[in-house]
Protein backbone atom coordinates (compact mmCIF):
# COMPACT_ATOMS: atom_id res chain seq x y z
CA UNK A 1 0.00 0.00 0.00
CA UNK A 2 1.36 3.28 -1.13
CA UNK A 3 1.89 5.91 1.72
CA UNK A 4 -0.35 8.72 2.79
CA UNK A 5 0.60 12.28 1.18
CA UNK A 6 0.18 15.26 3.35
CA UNK A 7 -1.67 17.44 0.69
CA UNK A 8 0.15 20.37 -0.43
CA UNK A 9 -2.62 21.89 -2.43
CA UNK A 10 -3.28 25.32 -1.42
CA UNK A 11 -5.02 28.71 -2.87
CA UNK A 12 -2.88 29.44 -5.74
CA UNK A 13 -3.25 25.42 -6.79
CA UNK A 14 -5.46 24.76 -10.33
CA UNK A 15 -7.22 22.26 -8.23
CA UNK A 16 -8.24 24.26 -5.59
CA UNK A 17 -9.35 27.33 -8.10
CA UNK A 18 -11.73 24.48 -9.68
CA UNK A 19 -13.07 22.31 -7.63
CA UNK A 20 -13.68 25.08 -4.88
CA UNK A 21 -17.15 25.78 -7.14
CA UNK A 22 -20.28 24.61 -5.83
CA UNK A 23 -21.19 24.56 -9.94
CA UNK A 24 -18.88 21.22 -10.36
CA UNK A 25 -22.21 19.71 -8.52
CA UNK A 26 -23.97 19.97 -11.40
CA UNK A 27 -21.55 16.79 -13.16
CA UNK A 28 -21.99 14.72 -9.76
CA UNK A 29 -24.56 12.61 -11.92
CA UNK A 30 -22.22 12.69 -15.34
CA UNK A 31 -19.46 11.59 -13.49
CA UNK A 32 -21.36 8.46 -11.90
CA UNK A 33 -23.26 7.23 -14.86
CA UNK A 34 -20.25 7.30 -16.27
CA UNK A 35 -18.59 5.22 -13.33
CA UNK A 36 -21.22 3.18 -13.78
CA UNK A 37 -20.60 2.24 -17.34
CA UNK A 38 -18.28 0.06 -16.68
CA UNK A 39 -20.25 -3.27 -15.99
CA UNK A 40 -17.14 -4.46 -12.90
CA UNK A 41 -18.12 -0.54 -11.21
CA UNK A 42 -21.36 -1.10 -11.36
CA UNK A 43 -21.33 -4.58 -10.27
CA UNK A 44 -19.38 -3.92 -7.10
CA UNK A 45 -22.09 -0.41 -6.28
CA UNK A 46 -24.89 -3.09 -6.37
CA UNK A 47 -23.89 -5.71 -4.44
CA UNK A 48 -21.81 -3.50 -1.63
CA UNK A 49 -23.31 -0.45 -1.16
CA UNK A 50 -26.18 0.73 0.03
CA UNK A 51 -27.30 2.50 -2.92
CA UNK A 52 -30.51 1.59 -4.14
CA UNK A 53 -31.42 2.98 0.23
CA UNK A 54 -29.98 6.37 -0.23
CA UNK A 55 -28.46 7.06 -4.26
CA UNK A 56 -27.89 10.63 -3.05
CA UNK A 57 -25.94 9.60 -0.65
CA UNK A 58 -23.74 7.77 -2.51
CA UNK A 59 -22.55 11.17 -5.06
CA UNK A 60 -21.64 13.00 -1.83
CA UNK A 61 -19.79 9.90 -0.48
CA UNK A 62 -18.12 10.30 -3.98
CA UNK A 63 -17.43 13.03 -3.75
CA UNK A 64 -16.06 13.72 0.22
CA UNK A 65 -12.63 12.01 -0.51
CA UNK A 66 -12.06 14.60 -2.97
CA UNK A 67 -12.87 17.16 -1.07
CA UNK A 68 -10.65 16.23 1.83
CA UNK A 69 -7.65 15.87 -0.06
CA UNK A 70 -8.23 19.06 -1.89
CA UNK A 71 -9.17 21.29 1.07
CA UNK A 72 -9.10 19.09 4.24
CA UNK A 73 -6.02 19.70 6.35
CA UNK A 74 -3.36 16.12 6.96
CA UNK A 75 -5.32 14.50 9.46
CA UNK A 76 -8.44 14.90 7.52
CA UNK A 77 -6.83 14.13 4.59
CA UNK A 78 -5.35 10.99 6.16
CA UNK A 79 -8.79 9.79 7.14
CA UNK A 80 -10.50 9.98 4.15
CA UNK A 81 -8.09 7.90 2.18
CA UNK A 82 -7.57 5.28 4.96
CA UNK A 83 -11.51 4.98 4.91
CA UNK A 84 -11.94 5.34 1.50
CA UNK A 85 -9.36 2.36 0.94
CA UNK A 86 -11.28 0.30 4.08
CA UNK A 87 -14.37 0.50 1.96
CA UNK A 88 -12.73 -0.90 -1.01
CA UNK A 89 -11.36 -3.56 0.66
CA UNK A 90 -14.45 -5.07 1.30
CA UNK A 91 -15.85 -4.78 -2.35
CA UNK A 92 -14.80 -8.10 -4.46
CA UNK A 93 -17.01 -10.49 -6.05
CA UNK A 94 -18.37 -11.76 -9.12
CA UNK A 95 -20.29 -10.71 -12.10
CA UNK A 96 -23.78 -12.66 -11.65
CA UNK A 97 -24.47 -12.49 -15.93
CA UNK A 98 -22.69 -11.43 -18.95
CA UNK A 99 -22.93 -7.66 -19.84
CA UNK A 100 -21.07 -6.73 -23.12
CA UNK A 101 -17.49 -7.93 -23.14
CA UNK A 102 -17.23 -9.28 -19.48
CA UNK A 103 -18.64 -13.31 -19.32
CA UNK A 104 -20.79 -14.16 -15.88
CA UNK A 105 -18.28 -15.34 -13.62
CA UNK A 106 -16.13 -12.20 -14.03
CA UNK A 107 -13.95 -11.36 -11.30
CA UNK A 108 -14.17 -7.89 -9.66
CA UNK A 109 -12.43 -6.10 -6.84
CA UNK A 110 -12.76 -2.28 -5.79
CA UNK A 111 -8.56 -2.45 -5.18
CA UNK A 112 -7.95 -2.76 -9.38
CA UNK A 113 -6.25 -0.15 -10.27
CA UNK A 114 -7.22 -0.27 -13.27
CA UNK A 115 -11.27 0.72 -12.06
CA UNK A 116 -9.61 3.33 -9.24
CA UNK A 117 -8.22 4.96 -12.22
CA UNK A 118 -11.41 5.07 -14.21
CA UNK A 119 -13.41 6.45 -11.21
CA UNK A 120 -10.90 8.93 -10.67
CA UNK A 121 -10.95 9.82 -14.31
CA UNK A 122 -14.55 10.37 -14.55
CA UNK A 123 -14.60 12.66 -11.49
CA UNK A 124 -11.85 14.96 -13.50
CA UNK A 125 -12.80 15.02 -16.73
CA UNK A 126 -16.41 15.85 -15.63
CA UNK A 127 -14.47 18.94 -13.00
CA UNK A 128 -13.12 19.89 -16.42
CA UNK A 129 -16.07 19.72 -18.78
CA UNK A 130 -18.17 21.21 -16.23
CA UNK A 131 -16.14 24.58 -14.86
CA UNK A 132 -15.52 25.06 -18.70
CA UNK A 133 -19.46 24.92 -19.94
CA UNK A 134 -20.82 26.43 -16.72
CA UNK A 135 -18.26 28.67 -15.03
CA UNK A 136 -15.72 29.95 -17.74
CA UNK A 137 -12.93 28.12 -20.02
CA UNK A 138 -9.87 27.14 -18.70
CA UNK A 139 -6.68 28.30 -20.95
CA UNK A 140 -4.72 25.37 -22.55
CA UNK A 141 -2.10 26.38 -19.48
CA UNK A 142 -4.65 26.19 -16.78
CA UNK A 143 -5.94 22.82 -17.83
CA UNK A 144 -2.73 21.03 -17.73
CA UNK A 145 -1.82 22.30 -14.43
CA UNK A 146 -5.35 20.98 -13.21
CA UNK A 147 -4.41 18.10 -14.96
CA UNK A 148 -1.06 17.75 -13.09
CA UNK A 149 -2.66 18.18 -9.84
CA UNK A 150 -5.36 15.54 -10.26
CA UNK A 151 -2.37 13.59 -10.50
CA UNK A 152 -0.96 14.06 -7.16
CA UNK A 153 -4.63 13.04 -6.00
CA UNK A 154 -4.34 10.12 -8.32
CA UNK A 155 -0.98 8.83 -5.93
CA UNK A 156 -2.58 9.60 -2.64
CA UNK A 157 -5.29 7.26 -4.05
CA UNK A 158 -2.88 4.52 -3.82
CA UNK A 159 -3.23 4.42 -7.89
CA UNK A 160 0.44 3.44 -9.81
CA UNK A 161 1.89 6.24 -11.16
CA UNK A 162 2.92 4.13 -14.31
CA UNK A 163 -1.07 3.97 -14.91
CA UNK A 164 -1.46 7.12 -14.68
CA UNK A 165 -1.43 9.32 -17.97
CA UNK A 166 1.15 11.72 -17.95
CA UNK A 167 -0.18 14.61 -19.52
CA UNK A 168 -3.22 16.20 -19.98
CA UNK A 169 -3.22 15.09 -24.03
CA UNK A 170 -2.28 11.41 -22.94
CA UNK A 171 -5.48 11.84 -20.06
CA UNK A 172 -7.82 13.15 -22.47
CA UNK A 173 -7.11 10.12 -24.87
CA UNK A 174 -7.42 7.93 -22.47
CA UNK A 175 -10.62 8.67 -21.29
CA UNK A 176 -12.05 8.98 -25.06
CA UNK A 177 -10.33 5.47 -25.74
CA UNK A 178 -12.03 4.27 -22.91
CA UNK A 179 -15.47 5.75 -23.82
CA UNK A 180 -15.23 3.96 -27.63
CA UNK A 181 -14.20 0.71 -26.08
CA UNK A 182 -15.59 -2.19 -25.32
CA UNK A 183 -14.50 -1.76 -21.41
CA UNK A 184 -17.78 -0.10 -20.86
CA UNK A 185 -21.17 -1.52 -21.55
CA UNK A 186 -24.76 -0.28 -19.50
CA UNK A 187 -26.50 -3.04 -19.06
CA UNK A 188 -29.79 -3.61 -16.43
CA UNK A 189 -27.65 -3.07 -13.16
CA UNK A 190 -26.52 0.16 -14.30
CA UNK A 191 -29.62 1.56 -15.87
CA UNK A 192 -31.56 0.59 -13.11
CA UNK A 193 -28.95 2.59 -10.83
CA UNK A 194 -29.27 5.15 -12.95
CA UNK A 195 -33.05 5.57 -12.83
CA UNK A 196 -32.60 5.63 -8.71
CA UNK A 197 -30.09 8.48 -8.90
CA UNK A 198 -32.60 10.32 -10.50
CA UNK A 199 -35.81 9.08 -8.60
CA UNK A 200 -34.71 8.34 -5.34
CA UNK A 201 -36.85 6.30 -3.34
CA UNK A 202 -36.74 8.44 -0.46
CA UNK A 203 -36.08 11.92 -1.12
CA UNK A 204 -40.02 12.89 -2.52
CA UNK A 205 -38.62 16.51 -2.40
CA UNK A 206 -36.11 15.85 -5.41
CA UNK A 207 -38.70 14.47 -7.29
CA UNK A 208 -39.84 17.91 -8.74
CA UNK A 209 -36.43 18.98 -10.46
CA UNK A 210 -35.50 15.45 -11.11
CA UNK A 211 -36.27 15.79 -14.66
CA UNK A 212 -34.59 19.10 -14.82
CA UNK A 213 -31.43 16.66 -13.32
CA UNK A 214 -31.63 14.05 -15.13
CA UNK A 215 -31.54 16.55 -18.68
CA UNK A 216 -28.75 17.91 -17.64
CA UNK A 217 -26.58 15.00 -16.54
CA UNK A 218 -28.13 13.47 -20.26
CA UNK A 219 -26.79 16.32 -21.60
CA UNK A 220 -23.34 16.17 -20.23
CA UNK A 221 -22.75 12.79 -21.08
CA UNK A 222 -20.75 11.77 -24.01
CA UNK A 223 -22.83 10.51 -26.46
CA UNK A 224 -22.02 7.04 -26.73
CA UNK A 225 -22.71 7.07 -23.30
CA UNK A 226 -25.83 8.73 -23.88
CA UNK A 227 -26.97 6.47 -25.93
CA UNK A 228 -25.99 3.35 -24.07
CA UNK A 229 -28.10 4.73 -21.50
CA UNK A 230 -31.16 4.92 -23.74
CA UNK A 231 -31.07 9.00 -23.48
CA UNK A 232 -32.42 10.41 -26.43
CA UNK A 233 -30.72 14.31 -27.42
CA UNK A 234 -31.76 16.78 -29.88
CA UNK A 235 -30.62 20.25 -31.54
CA UNK A 236 -33.52 21.93 -28.87
CA UNK A 237 -32.55 20.14 -25.65
CA UNK A 238 -28.60 21.34 -26.56
CA UNK A 239 -30.08 24.84 -26.92
CA UNK A 240 -31.64 24.94 -23.85
CA UNK A 241 -28.29 23.55 -21.85
CA UNK A 242 -26.50 26.48 -23.34
CA UNK A 243 -29.17 29.15 -22.37
CA UNK A 244 -28.62 27.78 -18.58
CA UNK A 245 -24.80 27.25 -19.19
CA UNK A 246 -25.05 30.89 -20.15
CA UNK A 247 -27.58 32.26 -17.41
CA UNK A 248 -25.37 30.46 -14.96
CA UNK A 249 -22.10 32.07 -16.26
CA UNK A 250 -23.54 35.15 -15.53
CA UNK A 251 -25.34 35.12 -12.40
CA UNK A 252 -21.95 32.92 -10.93
CA UNK A 253 -20.07 36.67 -10.00
CA UNK A 254 -22.63 38.34 -8.32
CA UNK A 255 -23.48 35.06 -5.87
CA UNK A 256 -22.67 35.05 -2.41
CA UNK A 257 -19.69 32.77 -1.13
CA UNK A 258 -22.41 30.59 0.60
CA UNK A 259 -24.25 29.87 -2.61
CA UNK A 260 -21.04 29.55 -4.98
CA UNK A 261 -18.22 28.21 -2.80
CA UNK A 262 -17.97 24.79 -1.60
CA UNK A 263 -18.42 24.06 2.48
CA UNK A 264 -14.99 22.78 2.54
CA UNK A 265 -13.30 25.26 0.44
CA UNK A 266 -14.52 28.38 2.19
CA UNK A 267 -13.42 26.69 5.82
CA UNK A 268 -9.82 25.87 4.47
CA UNK A 269 -9.81 29.62 2.96
CA UNK A 270 -10.51 30.37 6.70
CA UNK A 271 -7.64 28.10 7.84
CA UNK A 272 -5.56 29.66 5.05
CA UNK A 273 -6.39 33.28 6.27
CA UNK A 274 -5.53 32.53 9.69
CA UNK A 275 -2.73 31.36 8.99
CA UNK A 276 -1.10 34.28 6.69
CA UNK A 277 -2.57 36.39 9.12
CA UNK A 278 -0.63 35.04 12.39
Amino acid sequence: MAPVMETTFGPGRMIWTVNRELALLIGAGRALLMQLAHPLVAAGVAAHSRFSEDPLGRLVRTLDPMYAMVFGPPERTAGAVARLRATHARVAGVLPEAIGAYPAGTRYDAGDPALALWVHATLIDTSLQVYDRFVTRLAPAARARYYADSRELARMLGIPEALTPATLAAFERYVADTIASDALAVGATARDLARLVFHPPAARSLRAIAPVVELVTAGLLPPRLRDLYGYRWSPGRERLMAMAAWLLRRALPALPAGLRIAPPARAAERRHLTLTAS
